[in-house]
């Protein structure tokens, strides 16, 4: 039995030399000391020794046992070094490579605009307000003298969330809010998304941009509305930019007008942008009309005031010359990253 112990030793010895994983030292590990391995196996023959011979050969047992589990540790921790070193070559970084640069985004074509307008206008000595796009039907409608059986109901196709709730159509109900909270002199712009339920086309979306524009002092007229968007226009589109106003009816203001620039690209003389007609039509306005004064909480006998509406995609598609307003909203990188 001295001997079969010795030659456990030995064998072990070989095993563990040519060992060169940690896998492989698990596996010596169960071959010789595991329940089933030969160790274990010399062991319970131990039943059939004299009582001399027990208390050696189990001493000798015990001296294999421990040796063959030290030279076990031993190569273990040098199977570690060598594939921690190999790690280390693996994984050398050059410090004196250059470094990856970050691509960086930028701005989107909307915010380019609006960025620009929100600049103009601060500039006068506008403020910049903001309202829910969930609105309520008398902010969006009723204090803007548009009664639920008036015409222009129909001419806007909502989104109602109830009968009394919806998604906002324009940025106008911010005037009712800012003048409920605000007394005169207030001289404000709201940009924010607007919805109506359009078909998606060239043109329209269900989805778009509206920046609203309010002014409300003692004694403004027509020509501050005129001055003021002229300004506007000449600093967003150049020194010789002028414009026209037009005769219209809107609801809320009284009285009411469409407002044209002269075309940018032509100078006014006649191009298929402006139509072959010099002049580009842009935005709304008007003076505000009494009543709406008056439900925002303001006299109308001692105040007056302008508003304006700009659609945000309309000055965007002519100021970078696009033609489908659907170009804006696809995320295509091809496009956007022209800008």
């Amino acid at each position: 039995m001295k001997q079969q112990l010795e030659n456990i030793r030995i064998a072990a010895e070989e095993a563990l030399k040519s060992a060169s994983s940690l896998q492989d030292l698990d596996n010596v590990r169960v071959q010789y000391l595991g329940k089933k391995g030969e160790l274990t196996a010399v062991l319970k023959q131990m039943g059939g020794l004299s009582a001399e011979e027990r208390p050696v050969i189990g001493q000798i047992a015990n001296e294999v046992r421990e040796q063959i589990t030290a030279e076990i540790e031993a190569r273990k921790a040098e199977i570690q070094a060598e594939e921690q070193e190999k790690q280390l070559q693996n994984e050398t970084i050059d410090v004196t490579l250059p470094g990856k640069t970050e691509a960086l985004g930028h701005k989107h074509p909307l915010s380019i605009v609006l960025d620009e307008v929100k600049e103009i206008f601060l500039g006068m000595g506008f403020d910049v307000a903001e309202g829910p796009e969930v609105e309520w039907d008398h902010y969006n409608f009723e204090a803007l003298n548009i009664p639920k059986d008036h015409p222009a109901r129909d001419t806007q196709d909502t989104f109602y969330i109830t009968e009394n709730m919806l998604l906002r159509t324009q940025t106008s109900p911010v005037q009712i809010r800012v003048m409920e909270k605000k007394e005169p002199p207030i001289r404000i712009i709201a940009p924010g998304r607007v919805y109506r339920s359009d078909a998606v086309d060239a043109t329209h979306s269900p989805l778009f941009h509206q920046i609203e524009g309010l002014v409300v002092d003692e004694g403004i007229t027509m020509g501050d509305l005129k001055g003021t968007l002229e300004t506007w226009a000449r600093k967003l589109y150049g020194e010789d930019t002028n414009i026209r106003l037009r005769p219209h009816h809107f609801p809320f203001t009284e009285p009411s007008c469409e407002i044209d620039i002269s075309c940018f690209k032509c100078g006014g003389v006649g191009c298929p942008m402006c139509k072959n007609e010099g002049w580009i039509e842009i935005l709304g306005g008007g003076m505000v009309h009494p009543k709406v004064l008056e439900n925002g909480g303001v006299d109308p006998e001692k105040y007056s005031g302008f508003a304006f509406g700009i659609g945000l995609e309309r000055i965007v598609m002519f100021r970078f010359g696009l033609d489908d307003m659907r170009m804006l909203y696809e995320n295509d990188m091809r496009f956007l990253e022209q800008f």
